[in-house]
């Protein structure tokens, strides 16, 4: 059985651009040909996609590199290189993906979202780009662009209808193997279960009946929302759920009294976040065959940010099958309410995230030494002789156009210092 990854890296790396050529019109009878030299074709992009098809992260674990391929340099006769093929990467629905500082990038939450994570370098521009009336014959060309190279972060929070939350050891993955075709371990010891187990749910007939997806959440402990055990690895699966389940232990012989379990875990919600406790909820008495009086507990005081006293809404047995029927049936309405309720754009468009694009920055390395940093700041240099006259006047003149000159003045950059930028280094001078 495969295991459950709901945390893992993933190294994009897209393609890099093809570099333009420097190609010359040569054919008998032709005077004077001309410049014909052809574009590079881009490198390829990596995507991320959202799947219903993806149940966890597992094939990121020890295979975190995606990488697309090149493209395709230019040729003579103004033939342009090929376009690297584009890499489209499954991942669960509910991935969220963080960068190296730990910000969200994105959240894949509907299937067929799309990210592009890693962007194919632009190919360069052949010669026969740059001819004009004052340059008849350009001898120089663009090189490719460097494809995007990413470490990412990504995260799996389940997208579940129901949560199940509880104690270790109180019945919760009994309880959805009866009500659902999931199999998770189970045994008489804390801890049994170690990740969560997603069951569907079915309520009526195939035609007329109700469906819901149903989260065996592993049992929290008291400081779990500070981080104690495992507890944020399982609290941000209940992120998404609709409704809430909080089973309680009816056994006399559980750690603590059904009053103190409810209070404990509605407390350990709130601290993680707070908007958990304003879900549908239902609060469940679990095992009311070991219970010596069956019925509802008594609640106990409230949990921190809730206004009254809650009372059990019901108990069941999982074990004899004493009220799980009544359960799903409540289930299911709640659910339907909750679906009916959520605040769903009217639209079927598959969303698409793209990183915002990059200006120019200007930083000071040491004392009369700068770099100007920037995807177009450095595509305005990447050309592939600089010492060529025509090739030089050409980047000076798009540097200027992109305000890199007015930057470095804002910088405070003097006559003499040193400039970088991509490859190509100067020292500075005013006009």
């Amino acid at each position: 059985m495969a295991a459950f990854v709901d945390q893992a890296q993933l190294h994009a790396r897209a393609g890099d651009g093809g570099a333009g050529a420097v190609s010359w019109r040569r054919e008998a009878h032709v005077d004077r040909g001309g410049p014909d030299g052809g574009d590079g074709g881009h490198g390829g992009d990596v995507w991320l996609v959202a799947s219903v098809n993806q149940s966890s992260l597992l094939g990121f674990r020890d295979h975190p590199f995606r990488r697309a391929t090149d493209g395709g340099h230019g040729s003579g006769q103004k033939k342009h290189g090929a376009r690297g093929k584009d890499v489209v990467v499954p991942v669960p629905v509910g991935t969220v993906v963080r960068d190296a500082g730990g910000a969200v990038m994105c959240d894949l939450a509907q299937d067929g979202d799309r990210f592009l994570v890693a962007e194919g370098g632009q190919g360069g521009r052949g010669n026969a780009r740059f001819l004009s009336n004052r340059r008849r014959a350009p001898a120089f060309a663009e090189q490719g662009e460097k494809g995007g190279e990413h470490w990412l972060d990504m995260e799996l929070k389940l997208m579940a209808d129901v949560a199940l939350v509880g104690f270790p050891n109180a019945g919760k993955s009994t309880l959805i193997s009866t009500v659902s075709a999931a199999k998770p371990k189970i045994a008489d010891y804390p801890f049994t279960t170690l990740e969560p187990h997603l069951g569907v749910v079915r309520v009526g007939g195939t035609r007329d009946g109700t469906e819901f997806v149903m989260a065996d959440i592993p049992g929290l402990v008291e400081g779990a929302a500070a981080g104690k055990g495992l507890g944020h690895r399982f609290l941000r699966h209940i992120e998404r759920a609709r409704v809430v389940v909080v089973l309680l232990d009816l056994d006399p012989l559980a750690v603590h009294a059904p009053a103190e379990q409810l209070r404990i875990l509605l407390g350990e919600l709130g601290s993680y976040q707070p908007e958990l406790l304003e879900r549908p909820r239902l609060v469940v008495g679990s095992k009311q065959d070991l219970s010596p009086a069956p019925g509802t507990p008594a609640p106990g005081p409230p949990a921190p940010g809730t206004a009254a006293e809650e009372p059990c809404d019901l108990v069941l047995s999982a074990a004899t099958g004493a009220g799980v029927q009544v359960l799903v049936e409540k289930l299911a309405a709640v659910v339907h309410e909750a679906r009916a309720a959520a605040v769903v754009a009217a639209t079927s468009a598959v969303v698409t995230h793209r990183p915002a694009p990059e200006g120019v920055t200007v930083q000071r390395v040491s004392p009369g030494t700068w770099r100007v940093e920037g995807r177009v700041a450095e595509r305005a240099v990447a050309f592939s002789d600089l010492t060529d006259d025509g090739a030089l006047s050409e980047a000076v003149r798009r540097l200027r156009r992109l305000g890199v000159d007015r930057a470095l003045a804002r910088a405070g950059v003097r006559d003499g210092d040193e400039v970088t930028v991509g490859t190509m280094t100067f020292t500075w001078g005013e006009p």
